[in-house]
């Protein structure tokens, strides 16, 4: 894509929190559709984008997964025009004072999440410096009457946060987790258009992964790929994780994870490719569950050859997450590369204990 920059910021202002994910997917549809041969939607709401392969029939399947959806708010509670909220997703309450967010009811408002004085909280809260989600509340400036007539409990409340371009070709703002891997998966598709390949190419954007793996579970069973890449973030460096082993270089390029749910062989066939190329590169150690849709694709059917591809995200679950636009580029250039690479026998050549 020849701005991948303008095309992220497009995406992270959009809502589409999890399991309401329609505004963002048919951003993604607009953009693929030139790359793909076709587009459908799945019966939970995750989209599905076939490139034909240029092998002979019947093609193995590769299906690529980077979930679309976003954390945010859910109005709990109306009391005298003031908004109570519930979370969607992981949102840490501590970062919810001051934002700007829209409630999403039968008009969009704009408001502000706001905590009361000290004096005006229960005596156990009044010292605390972070107080719980359920005494925070949505100031849309509107009388009490028209908040009631305009909002109803159940309706949704998505950060407002606007995209920021800091230096050192990096971008700030709320929902990267995990809308920069679309970005990366997009690369990749635009990039096919000059390769060949022999495999049949699913690229879909998840849905629920934030609160189910939904489309993590779903989408494999349907497409029935042979192999599954799961793409999305990881914690990268910043302040107070500059040593841990659990964090990784902001711009250093693509992290590899390894653990149980990722095929040692694939492993290694993306760590080698990557050397081979000089793309910058780090190995994430998953020892359990890897907290993306690998978990929930590995396990469908029989079981399905699974690899984890990650970008470094700094400030996760927050309104100003921060992402490289190189390490975007370079993931996708390595997932490009790797479906070049697959020959049509490339099953036949693999085993867990590889």
């Amino acid at each position: 894509m020849d701005n991948i920059k303008d095309f992220l910021k497009q995406l992270i202002s959009l809502p589409g929190l999890s399991g309401y994910e329609a505004p963002v997917r048919e951003a993604i549809a607009e953009a693929w559709r030139p790359w793909v041969d076709e587009i459908t939607v799945s019966p939970l709401g995750s989209l599905h984008a076939l490139r034909r392969g240029q092998g002979p029939e019947p093609r193995p399947r590769l299906l690529i997964a980077t979930h679309m959806d976003a954390i945010g708010m859910m109005v709990s509670q109306i009391v005298d025009g003031f908004i109570r909220i519930t979370e969607v997703g992981g949102v840490d309450a501590r970062i919810l004072p001051g934002q700007p967010v829209i409630v999403h009811g039968r008009r969009d408002l704009p408001g502000v999440i706001l905590q009361p004085a000290p004096r005006l909280l229960p005596p156990h809260l009044g010292e605390k410096s972070a107080i719980d989600m359920e005494y925070l509340f949505v100031d849309t400036g509107l009388p009490a009457e028209e908040v009631n007539a305009l909002v109803r409990v159940g309706d949704l409340v998505s950060f407002a946060q606007p995209p920021l371009e800091l230096t050192g070709e990096t971008l700030a703002g709320h929902s990267l987790d995990n809308r920069a891997s679309v970005a990366a998966l997009t690369v990749c598709l635009e990039e096919l258009q000059r390769r060949q390949h022999v495999w049949d190419v699913w690229a879909v954007a998840t849905a629920q992964e934030e609160e189910t793996l939904g489309g993590g579970f779903t989408s494999p069973f349907s497409v029935r790929p042979d192999l599954a890449i799961a793409v999305d973030v990881t914690f990268a460096r910043g302040p107070g994780v500059n040593s841990d082993y659990r964090a990784f270089g902001l711009g250093k390029g693509p992290v590899l994870g390894w653990g149980p749910n990722i095929h040692p062989a694939l492993f290694k066939v993306f760590k080698n490719l990557a050397e081979r190329l000089d793309i910058p590169h780090a190995v994430e150690v998953m020892p359990r569950h890897s907290g993306t849709d690998a978990f929930a694709m590995q396990v469908v059917a029989e079981g399905i050859p699974t690899m984890v591809v990650s970008l470094p995200l700094r400030y996760m679950h927050t309104p100003v997450e921060v992402i490289s636009l190189k390490d975007i580029q370079r993931a996708g250039h390595l997932l490009a590369e790797f479906i070049t690479s697959l020959e049509a026998d490339f099953l036949e050549k693999i085993r867990w204990e590889d």
